[in-house]
């Protein structure tokens, strides 16, 4: 059985940026916890996409109770957003504070602080890539004790994801992270294909070749980069499916293969049990 506990907040005090006190101003993390018998020890921050504009509850929740069955701890974020006026890096604030909050507290919910990752899908894949690629190592020297903390991922999920914000990216998800006429060098900044390094985690990518919302380039682009800079990475391209379908359906009841899939890489990876 699946353990949802209640949504916390990211900061105990007002978020750094916020604009107001709204839901939509604070930034929360709500747990999903496996069995103790079942669980991995492993760890995921789940971002949902909406293009920056909402959060989608399937590609959230969703996400969440499909990983905890599976006996890996999930936290999913509520993340703040271009339609309450946020810009970047507003929301890679939240998420490195969302990683970071987990490797911190680890102890609290028996989870292992080296083997955290980040999931997300389309511009919660942004997001998720975003942080993959611009994490930062944690001040030693911060009175909070989580921004002492590396906000790097330990492994990445990539679902149909935006990574570029050049030309093959989805505008709308563009438009609500940087607002309209975005500066050149913040666009080359956030098109993460660009930012891989060698330091970048080991990363499962999956997209689908008849995706009409985010081209399939997006996740071989960044596949290419991984390949050319010698991180570790599964790709896999789908003729079938829709943009947004989740964790999707094989037309006979069942899960869209990517699940499987990804399970597999995850026992290979050591973030499962075999």
């Amino acid at each position: 059985m699946v353990t949802k506990q209640a949504a916390f907040r990211l900061w105990e005090n007002d978020a750094p940026g916020a604009t107001g006190i709204c839901l939509t101003d604070i930034p929360r993390l709500t747990p999903y916890l496996p069995e103790p018998a079942h669980a991995t020890g492993a760890s995921i921050v789940v971002l949902p996409g909406g293009g920056y504009g909402g959060l989608a509850d399937h590609e959230g929740e969703g996400y969440a109770l499909w990983l905890a069955e599976h006996g890996i701890a999930a936290f999913v974020l509520q993340y703040r957003l271009g339609s309450a006026g946020y810009r970047h890096p507003v929301m890679l604030q939240d998420a490195a504070r969302a990683l970071r909050t987990i490797r911190a507290k680890a102890e609290c919910w028996g989870v292992d602080p080296q083997r955290i990752g980040i999931m997300g899908s389309s511009a919660g894949g942004h997001l998720a890539s975003t942080l993959l690629t611009h994490f930062e190592p944690g001040d030693p020297k911060a009175a909070d004790l989580v921004e002492r903390v590396s906000s790097r991922p330990d492994f990445g999920i990539l679902c149909y994801a935006v990574i570029t914000l050049g030309g093959n990216t989805h505008s709308g998800s563009r438009d609500n992270l940087l607002g309209e006429n975005p500066a050149p060098e913040l666009v080359e900044l956030l098109s993460n294909e660009k930012q891989v390094t060698p330091q970048t985690p080991p990363c499962f990518v999956w997209h689908t070749s008849e995706d009409g919302a985010v081209p399939v380039e997006n996740s071989i682009d960044f596949a290419r980069a991984l390949r050319a800079n010698g991180v570790p990475f599964d790709l896999h391209v789908y003729q079938k499916g829709g943009h947004g379908m989740g964790l999707g359906t094989d037309g006979k009841g069942g899960l869209h293969p990517w699940a499987a899939d990804c399970l597999f890489w995850l026992r290979e990876n050591g973030f499962l049990k075999s």
